[in-house]
Order: C-alpha cells, then sequence, then structure tokens
C-alpha cells in the first residue's frame, strides 16, 4: 500500500485488492475516510458494478474510487461524473459517448463503468476505464482505449481528476446541456419496468424523463433497457 498526495487528492494505492470500492467504503466504517481521497488499484480481485455485477480487472486499467464529502444523495452527480469522464477521453483525442445513466461507450462499446455508492456523510465515486485489456462479457461489448490512442494511466488519472473538480463545480445546467449532447438513445424508444417508452432527456433534479403515451414519467435510479 502506498499514501501519497496528488492534485490535492490524499491517494491511496495498491497493486492489488479485491475492490477499490468495498476498501473506500471501509475506510467510511472505520472513520479514515476524508474528503477528497483517492483509493487506487493496478489490479482487482473483486471488482464490482451496479447491481453487484463482476468488473473484470486486470493489470493494464485504471480502477480508481473518489471519496468526497455529501451531506445528501444527489442524483446529478452520476450525470456530473459521466460528463468529466468523457471529457477526459476528449483530450486525449478518443471520442466517447453516454449510456443512461453513466456507461461510457465508444463505438456503441462499454470503455468505462461508474458506480456511485453513498455512505455516512460521504459519496464514493468509482470509475473503471478500460487502458490495455478489456474484458468478454456475454451482456454487452467492451473495448479499450488502446484500439484508439495511446494513453498513459498517470495522465489518464490526472486529467480525470482535474475534470471532476471541474464539472462538479460547474453548474447543473452546463453539466445537463454536456451531457444531452453526448446521451444516446434520446428521443428513442425503451423498456422501463416492462412497458415501451420514449426517452425524452433529463430535468433540473437529475430524473429521467420518459414519455408513455400521453404521459409524463420521471424515473430516479431505476434500469431502462435502450
Amino acid at each position: 500500500m502506498g499514501c501519497t498526495a496528488l492534485a490535492n487528492y490524499k491517494m491511496v494505492s495498491f497493486d492489488k485488492i479485491p475492490s477499490t470500492q468495498t476498501y473506500a467504503l471501509g475506510m467510511v466504517a472505520n472513520g479514515t475516510a476524508r474528503d477528497r481521497t483517492l483509493v487506487l488499484a493496478d489490479a482487482q480481485s473483486a471488482g464490482r458494478g451496479r447491481y453487484r455485477r463482476t468488473w473484470v480487472s486486470h493489470h493494464g486499467n485504471l480502477y480508481a474510487s473518489f471519496i468526497y464529502d455529501a451531506e445528501d444523495r444527489d442524483p446529478r452527480l452520476s450525470y456530473v461524473v459521466a460528463v468529466a469522464v468523457v471529457e477526459t477521453l476528449a483530450a486525449f483525442g478518443v471520442h466517447a459517448k453516454i449510456k443512461w445513466p453513466n456507461d461510457i461507450l465508444i463505438d456503441a462499446k462499454k470503455v468505462c463503468g461508474i458506480l456511485i455508492e453513498y455512505a455516512g456523510r460521504f459519496v464514493i465515486v468509482g470509475i473503471g476505464i478500460n487502458i490495455k485489456s478489456n474484458p468478454t462479457v456475454a451482456a454487452y461489448e467492451t473495448t479499450k482505449l488502446d484500439n484508439y490512442a495511446n494513453i498513459d494511466r498517470s495522465d489518464l488519472l490526472n486529467k480525470l481528476m482535474k475534470n471532476l473538480d471541474k464539472w462538479r463545480r460547474a453548474s447543473f445546467i452546463d453539466v445537463r446541456a454536456r451531457w444531452t449532447d453526448l446521451a444516446i438513445g434520446l428521443n428513442r424508444t425503451a423498456k422501463y419496468r416492462g412497458d415501451t417508452v420514449e426517452l425524452i432527456g433529463i430535468n433540473e433534479n437529475g430524473a429521467l424523463v420518459l414519455r408513455d403515451g400521453t404521459h409524463y414519467v420521471l424515473a430516479y435510479g431505476d434500469e431502462i433497457v435502450i
């Protein structure tokens, strides 16, 4: 384990641990968590995504969990983080899109997953980006940054931290506009709780706006199948 300061973050780094997200939750539980703490690992043996799905985590990719102060749950944060990731990739000439709420895709293939969890007075933002390798997953296609550009992990992390800080400070009006520009599936049909609906966008509170016939539905955190 290493502990250093980087870009005003306290960084705790490992060669391999079960999960940066689980370690960060442990820091909250034992009282060692602080605002702007980064847990970084070269590899994970039990990486996980939303709904406890396995996130295959070989060496060469980016596995990071950011701990921030959070007085309340904020559904807008997932859009902030997704925009920050896409803007980070764009800085290296890689153009990605966002699949609701925050899957990052290149050429319709997943390159990054984001997991946001609240614990105590903190929120933990987990980000996994495929750089050197990408797993084979039955449910969807994956890709890696190496297919598009030669990106050093340290450079990627530095730019990511700057963009997270930038977009967390930004007005949600600006975040919403940028997310809308980057989102796939808008004004197309999707499945929501078994019904076919039209995906309209997000509102000022971060709710997903769906149209079901003549009715509009607001969804927070529910699974949408696009």
